[in-house]
């Protein structure tokens, strides 16, 4: 496979990477503590990001035109969000919703009142989070507790989530409820769209060690929803949370925040016996190695590219570069931690090398293997679903869910 850019393709690097030069944000004005992500005014910059880029059609490129995207391509997005992280300007204050959540919404309901939501979505005027993982079940979607009951026209809500990204400060979630507990686990799962400002719905955010609060838990007490914001079949839940999986799966297998770039930056200006770190044999040979799986997450996410070239949804490859790209960012940010010596001690923006950013991202490490799916979970998606291995014994399987053991 050839993966250079073909003609148009180029044609279009170079025009995006123009407009990105010439209409970026200018961070530098943000101070070190400014720039961090879900600082207020990190995120109003993000927000007017978003603005220019939806009113120049680079929103959502590959998006239907009624959809308040430009009726690109995937190939033509992916080299756009190849540009912006070039450039330094790529925020994941959106990712949830216009990555993850959205398009599977759109797959599910194009009525009048779900398009509606799209285009202050598309604009950064609003945020969406995921609200999926329950304290009892957390790659396991389809172990959800929370309890949706048919009341009229409404449903009546009650239930608990954890580890949702972004809830503190998001305007919607897509939420994930069991409105049938006498069939088995899969089959009566209900998929709802919801206004997190609903009455009885609260967020409270989770201290991280990062020093963020990111992660939050959402407590559900008889919050009330109507039918019209349900996303797909009643019951039939389970084929909108795949659907958002495989998108979620798909966007962080591509890669996100620090690279091999930034790595290499640090350590040509940090001194050492040799030099500068770079100058270090050994280090040297930890980088070439870190390069190859950074390319190889990078090789691997244009197989899900090819899928989306083809009108597929994405498959369970991408499983593949989410477990690569997160293992190996854990690796990079204690390297680097650790080639800074005593400075890698500091964590305050003003003081630490690159403002802190591999200190910072040293302490969130751990938590990228853990959302989108574990590393257990998913290699057992490769095993089964890649490799074609026998699957794992389940006992609850074809057991109605009210039967299987809670433990309670």
């Amino acid at each position: 496979m050839n993966f250079d850019d073909n003609p148009e393709e180029a044609a279009y690097r170079a025009e995006v990477r123009a407009w990105i030069e010439g209409n970026a944000p200018d961070l530098s004005v943000l101070t070190a503590e400014e720039r961090r992500t879900w600082h207020p005014a990190h995120k109003e910059a993000a927000r007017q990001w978003q603005v220019v880029k939806a009113d120049a059609g680079y929103a959502c490129i590959s998006w239907p035109r009624e959809w308040g995207g430009s009726g690109g391509t995937n190939i033509q997005e992916a080299i756009f969000n190849q540009e912006e992280a070039r450039a330094g300007v790529q925020f994941t204050y959106f990712m949830t919703g216009l990555h993850f959540l959205l398009p599977a919404l759109l797959e599910h309901n194009q009525d009048e009142l779900t398009l509606s939501l799209i285009p202050s979505a598309v604009r950064g005027d609003k945020i969406w989070c995921q609200l999926f993982s329950e304290p009892s079940s957390g790659s396991d979607s389809a172990g959800a507790r929370c309890a949706a009951v048919r009341d009229g026209d409404d449903w009546v809500i009650n239930g608990q989530k954890v580890w949702n990204s972004g809830a503190q400060a998001s305007d919607y979630g897509l939420l994930l409820t069991r409105t049938n507990p006498d069939v088995p686990k899969h089959k009566g799962l209900t998929v709802f769209w919801v206004d997190m400002t609903t009455p009885g719905l609260e967020v409270r955010p989770i201290k991280m060690m990062s020093g963020d609060a990111e992660l939050n838990e959402v407590f559900l007490t008889d919050v009330r929803i109507p039918d019209c914001q349900r996303v797909g079949e009643i019951d039939g839940g389970w084929a909108v949370v795949i659907s958002t999986l495989m998108n979620e799966r798909a966007a962080l297998g591509s890669g996100t925040g620090l690279s091999w770039r930034d790595v290499m930056a640090l350590a040509r200006q940090t001194p050492s016996w040799e030099g500068t770190v770079m100058d270090d044999p050994a280090f040297r040979e930890w980088f070439a190695d870190y390069y190859i799986r950074t390319e190889a997450v990078r090789l691997t996410s244009f197989r899900t590219l090819s899928s989306l070239s083809r009108g597929e949804a994405p498959g369970p490859e991408s499983s593949a570069g989410k477990l690569l790209w997160s293992n190996s960012t854990q690796d990079m940010s204690s390297q680097a931690v650790d080639l800074l010596d005593m400075s890698g001690l500091l964590v305050d923006a003003e003081d630490a090398a690159a403002n802190g950013a591999f200190q910072h991202r040293f302490l969130w490490a751990p938590g990228l293997r853990l959302g989108g799916g574990t590393d257990e979970i998913l290699k057992n998606v490769i095993a089964e679903r890649v490799l074609g291995l026998p699957g794992d014994v389940r006992l609850d399987k074809g057991v109605p869910f009210r039967e299987i053991p809670s433990g309670r």
